[in-house]
Parts: C-alpha cells; structure tokens; sequence
C-alpha cells in the first residue's frame, strides 16, 4: 500500500516562491520514482518535475525549468518542490505522483497520486 500526502500550497504574489511537501508511506523505495503534476481549471493535467529515489536524478518539463526544484529527503520519506519565479499562469492544483520501475524519470504514468494542493499565484 502506497500513500501520498501533499502540503505546503497556498497563495503567493507573482515573483514569489513556495514550496510544496510530499510524505510517501511504503514499504518499499526499490526503483521508486515520485513526480509533481499540476491541473489548471479547464486544462489537462501536466508533467511537472521527477525524482529518482535511488540516486536523486531529476527531471523537469522544459516550462518550470530553472524555476523549480525537486529534492527529497530521504529521512523524512518526502520530497519537495520548491517554486521560485511564480507566475499566473504556475496556479493550479499540485499533485504528488509514485512508481516502481527501472525506466527513466521521462516515463510520465504513474500508479499512485496524492489529494492534490492548490497552489494560487496572483498577478
């Protein structure tokens, strides 16, 4: 059984930054990769930032690049992603994505999902 719990959203003036939390309960970190997807009102759900568990690689869509970061923390079981630079169009809701496997962080379908966090940034 795979759990994933989101926090750390909220709302934030353009320029500014935030960063979202994501604990993972599981019994196993073999092979586990976890991501950040975002779903604005009225657009489909996008790729956001991967992260390898086993050697902290990382992957980002070419839009948050250089903007945001993802990292984990091994001891706490959660990973982060850090968001400087926002702009409008980052508000959505965030969510937090797993899966086991030996392909690379490219791969984009995950099995397990958190409940999401809004994230707001005014302009």
């Amino acid at each position: 059984q795979v759990q994933l719990t989101e926090s750390g959203g909220g709302l934030v003036q353009a320029g500014g930054s935030l960063r979202v939390s994501c604990t993972i309960s599981t019994r196993t970190f073999i092979w586990l990769k976890m991501g950040w997807f975002r779903q604005a009102p009225g657009k489909e759900r996008e790729f956001v930032a991967a992260i390898s568990w086993s050697d902290a690689g990382t992957y980002y869509a070419d839009s948050v690049k250089g903007r945001f970061t993802i990292s984990k923390d091994n001891a706490k079981n959660t990973v982060y992603l850090q968001m400087n630079s926002l702009k409008p169009e980052d508000t959505a809701e965030y969510y937090c994505a797993a899966r086991f496997g030996l392909t690379g962080l490219t791969l984009k379908n995950y099995d397990y999902w958190g409940q999401g966090t809004q994230v707001t940034v005014s302009s």
